[in-house]
C-alpha cells in the first residue's frame, strides 16, 4: 500500500484484514494516523514510511497486488500499480469504478469492512492477472492520450464553429 496515513483511506481496513489472513501487508507512507495503526498491526504488517518516487516504481512492479480500501474521487495510486502491471484491489466506490476493471485489472469489493476485503484479496489470489491488460488500463489515463483526445476535441469543436458560421453568413440564418 501506498497512502498517506489518514482516517478516510481506511488503512486500518487493510490492516485488520491482513491480520486475519496472515499475509504480508507493506505500507508506505506516513501521516497523523501511524501510531494507532502500527499498534492494531500484526508482525506479518509493515510500516516503511515515505519512500522516493524511483523506489516507488521499484515496489510497484514488485509486489503481488495493490490494495486501495477508501472512497477517492480518483486515486493516482491504483493507476500507478497497474502501470506497472500490477492488479489492484480496492473497494468498488468513486474513482476506482472508472480506473479498474473488476476481474480483469484488479477486484472491486463492495462494503468497506474488513470481511469484505478478505474476500477481495481470496478473489485476487485465485484469478491469473495479465500484466499487460493492467498497463493497458492504465495507459487509458496517460498524459499522452489526455493531450491527445483534448487536441482532437478542440479542433473538432473550432471546425464545427466555423462550418456554423459559414453557414450563417451564407444564409442569414
Amino acid at each position: 500500500m501506498v497512502s498517506r496515513l489518514i482516517p478516510y483511506k481506511r488503512i486500518d481496513l487493510a490492516v485488520q484484514a491482513f491480520n486475519q489472513l496472515g499475509l504480508p501487508l507493506l505500507i508506505y507512507g506516513d501521516g497523523r494516523d501511524r501510531e494507532s495503526l502500527q499498534a492494531l498491526a500484526g508482525p506479518n504488517v509493515t510500516f516503511l514510511g515515505r519512500v522516493s518516487s524511483e523506489r516507488l516504481i521499484d515496489l510497484y512492479q514488485h509486489c503481488r497486488a495493490f490494495v486501495f480500501p477508501g472512497l477517492e474521487d480518483f486515486g493516482i495510486a491504483p493507476l500507478e500499480a497497474q502501470a506497472a502491471g500490477r492488479p489492484v484491489i480496492a473497494y468498488g466506490g468513486g474513482g476506482a469504478l472508472d480506473t479498474i476493471i473488476d476481474g480483469e485489472t484488479g477486484v472491486l469489493f463492495d462494503e468497506q469492512t474488513v470481511q469484505s476485503l478478505i474476500e477481495a484479496v481470496h478473489c485476487c489470489e485465485a484469478t491469473q492477472f495479465s500484466p499487460a491488460a493492467c498497463r493497458r488500463n492504465a495507459e487509458r489515463f496517460s498524459l499522452d492520450r489526455f493531450q491527445r483526445e483534448l487536441m482532437n476535441f478542440v479542433e473538432t469543436k473550432t471546425v464545427e464553429h466555423r462550418e456554423n458560421r459559414w453557414n450563417y453568413d451564407n444564409t442569414g440564418q
